[in-house]
C-alpha cells in the first residue's frame, strides 16, 4: 500500500494547542499503546544491551511526547545502578508541560521545548533515542532528521517507528474503534499507520542520510528499528 502523507494535514497532536483534557487523554493513550503494543519492549531490548551496571551515560530522547520513554530509561538506570543525564525535547510546549508534571520524581530528566533541527547542545550524547517520530515527516525531512540525530550522538543511536502494512492499518482501525476511541487518538493513530514507512523505505532513508554500518530489524506489533553502535562494546 502506498504511503499517504499530506504535509498540509498534520496530526492533531502536532497542532499548536494549550493543555486540554483531550490532549492529556491522547497522550495517556499513546503511553498505553507503547506499553502494551511493543514500544516499551523495543526500547528495553536496547537498554539491556547498552546500559550496564555502574555505567554513566548522557542521553537524548527526541520528540519525547509526555516523557514515557525517558522515564522508562531512568527506571532501568536506577535498577542497574547506572548514572544517567537525560535531555528530552519536543516542539510542543503543552506536551512538555505535561511531561514535566508526570516526571516530577525524575530529577535526572531535563525537558525542553525545542525543534530537533535547531537543537544545539554544548556536547554530544552517548545515546540518542527517537521513537514514533519519523512518520511525521516528508521523506526528505526524514532524511534530514536522521542526519541530525546521527550528528548528535557520539556512540549509539536508536530510531524506532511503525512499519507500514495493510494488516497494521486494519489492526489500528480495530483497536481505535473498540478500545482507544477518543477522537484525537483515533484520528492520529490511523494517520500514523498510513504515514509510516515500510521496512524497505526505512532502510533507504537511512542510506540516503549517510548512515554507515547500521542495523535494521523488524519488531513485534508492526514496529521496526534502525540503530548504530560505534562504541567499543559494539
Amino acid at each position: 500500500m502506498k504511503r499517504q502523507f499530506d504535509p498540509a494535514l498534520p496530526e492533531l497532536m502536532d497542532r499548536p494547542q494549550p493543555v486540554t483534557r483531550e490532549l492529556e487523554r491522547d497522550l495517556a493513550n499513546l503511553r498505553s499503546f507503547n506499553r502494551w503494543f511493543g514500544g516499551h519492549g523495543l526500547v528495553r531490548h536496547f537498554l539491556r544491551r547498552w546500559l550496564k551496571p555502574n555505567d554513566k551515560a548522557r542521553i537524548l530522547d527526541v520528540a519525547t511526547g509526555s516523557g514515557d520513554i525517558p522515564r522508562l530509561i531512568a527506571d532501568h538506570a536506577r535498577r542497574q545502578d547506572v548514572s544517567v543525564q537525560i535531555d528530552a525535547i519536543d516542539q510542543q510546549e503543552s506536551t512538555i508541560e505535561i511531561a514535566r508534571r508526570l516526571s516530577a520524581a525524575y530529577p535526572e530528566i531535563d525537558f525542553s521545548c525545542a525543534n530537533l533541527f535547531e537543537w544545539d547542545p554544548p556536547e554530544g550524547y552517548d545515546i540518542v533515542f527517537c521513537s514514533l517520530t519519523l512518520h511525521h515527516f516528508t521523506a526528505d525531512d526524514a532524511v534530514r532528521a536522521l542526519q541530525k540525530i546521527r550528528e548528535l550522538s557520539r556512540a549509539r543511536v536508536l530510531l524506532a517507528d511503525l512499519r507500514r502494512a495493510r494488516w497494521l492499518s486494519c489492526a489500528v482501525y480495530f483497536v481505535t474503534a473498540t478500545i482507544y476511541r477518543d477522537e484525537m487518538t483515533k484520528t492520529d493513530a490511523r494517520l500514523s499507520a498510513a504515514r509510516a514507512f515500510t521496512f524497505l523505505e526505512m532502510r533507504k532513508l537511512a542510506e540516503r542520510a549517510g548512515w554507515k554500518n547500521f542495523r535494521h530489524r523488524k519488531f513485534a506489533v508492526g514496529r521496526q528499528a534502525i540503530w548504530m553502535d560505534s562504541s567499543s562494546r559494539a
